[in-house]
């Protein structure tokens, strides 16, 4: 990963130009209450886009000399690199896909932590304030487009899949291209990328110039994902709760690829907010998708859920097996439903107010031993908490798996331990003995797989 560095001077790229001394001091700020370790980790992940890596310790140690520092300047702002990774750099000048998530990541880190505008917001633990804060993130990025009707596409997948998988759905983002629909991933590559590069073929042939591909990530995540080039509005929200939130609020319906434990998580979080009977009636069309040697990886998917969940949620799903054209015409048709129903109940198209997210789906969890080890995996709570908790459990395990925190505290305690109704865990283990077994936890290539979980059978 560690090769040649530059030092420059770079200047703004459309997001943030000026910012107050108040700002200034705590991006500088290396103490704990400082954003400085922040920043710096967030800035370094996106200059090394397209470096395979699924680590975020390795990130930092193949660049221990990088440094990043602000100069006011008579006409606005300057970032100063010093041993900048020189891939992200052509005949000394930065790339401009690079340059723009540069200071993406400085506008959403500064609004989020530094603006007393937010502050109210901050540490709120209220529903509505939760909501109000991925509304005003995404408002702060320019992300919310009202006068625009509804046509993104979340996609979600592993970030490790194989070249076949990534294929397959660089495919469906050429289909979805060709219906003018545009593209939401979590930023990263693999499934994340693929649909985008598929869709800017698609977008080329029906000369749609104002195509989207818009990357949604967290600081936890980012250096483990870094932003792939195709993104042209990267956001970094707070936390992945709000991450989650963002895709279902100003996304208009979601195709699922294949993918590991991040997948698994945002399916659980998808199919629990969609099973609240507040939202029966709320048109959000949902695919699971991939090849023909896919299909059993849908089956154990589908199996999962219908034993955790019940029949009822896999009826918020369709699976189509290898029919690119299919999908992205079931998503079109969906759009046509998507708009009606906001029309008629007068929703925003661009922010998605009516959906119903129960207040265990916003608040942040901690992955730590202890939390792990309490999660309450067992049937005797509503099906909605069910997957809640599954979910979390996913997210604890994405921590292990690939951010720093949670990786420091596997190095240090061992792995989390998962214990719960042998009905729910025993087929939990299963899938992720699969997800192991199929490459879908670490990036071929990469260091072998060390599971930062054991499943505790409490029965046996």
């Amino acid at each position: 990963m560690s090769g040649s560095t530059i030092n420059a001077l770079v200047s703004p790229e459309g997001s943030l130009e000026i910012l107050s001394n108040y700002e200034v001091n705590l991006l500088k700020n290396r103490n704990a209450g400082g954003l400085y370790r922040l920043f710096r980790q967030c800035a370094l992940a996106v200059l090394n886009t397209g470096i395979i890596t699924d680590d975020c310790q390795d990130l930092m140690r193949a660049h221990p000399d990088f440094d990043i520092h602000l100069i006011p300047q008579p006409r606005g702002l300057k970032l100063e690199l010093i041993n900048a990774p020189a891939h992200a750099f052509v005949d000394n000048e930065m790339l401009r896909a690079n340059r723009e998530h540069l200071f993406s990541v400085l506008r959403d880190i500064i609004y989020t932590h530094a603006s007393p505008k937010f502050a109210p917001l901050r540490n709120s633990t209220q529903p509505d304030d939760l909501t109000n804060t991925v509304f005003h993130i995404l408002r702060n990025a320019r992300a919310l487009q009202p006068g625009r009707q509804p046509d993104l596409i979340v996609c979600w997948g592993g970030h490790s899949i194989s070249d076949q998988e990534y294929q397959y759905s660089k495919e469906v983002g050429h289909q979805l291209g060709l219906r003018e629909l545009s593209i939401c991933t979590g930023c990263g590559p693999g499934a994340m990328k693929g649909p985008m590069k598929g869709a800017t073929i698609g977008h080329a042939k029906q000369r749609v110039k104002n195509g989207r591909y818009i990357g949604i990530t967290e600081p936890g995540i980012i250096g483990a994902e870094s932003p792939n080039p195709i993104v042209n509005e990267l956001i970094i929200m707070p936390d992945i709760e709000k991450r989650l939130e963002a895709f279902v609020r100003c996304g208009h319906g979601v195709i699922v690829f294949p993918g590991g434990v991040g997948t698994a998580e945002e399916i659980l979080y998808l199919l629990g907010i969609l099973l609240h009977p507040d939202n029966a009636d709320l048109p959000f069309p949902v695919v699971f998708t991939g090849t023909q040697e896919n299909a059993e990886y849908f089956e154990m998917i589908d199996k999962f859920i219908r034993n955790a969940l019940g029949d009822k949620a896999a009826d918020k799903y369709e699976i189509i097996i290898d029919d690119p054209v299919r999908v992205a015409q079931t998503m079109k048709k969906g759009m046509k439903r998507v708009e009606t129903f906001r029309r008629a109940m007068q929703d925003a198209y661009y922010f998605n107010w009516v959906l119903k997210i129960d207040p265990v789906f916003q608040l942040p969890f901690e992955p730590d031993h202890e939390n792990m080890r309490a999660l309450e995996l067992h049937r005797d709570q509503p099906t909605h908490l069910i997957a809640a908790n599954l979910r979390k459990a996913f997210s604890g395990i994405v921590a292990g798996n690939v951010k720093e925190g949670g990786i420091r505290k596997v190095q240090e305690r061992g792995p989390f331990e998962i214990t719960g109704d042998p009905t729910l865990i025993k087929p939990l283990e299963s899938m992720l003995e699969q997800f192991v077994a199929q490459n879908r936890m670490k990036l071929p290539g990469t260091s072998a797989y060390r599971p930062s979980y054991r499943i505790i059978d409490t029965a046996a």
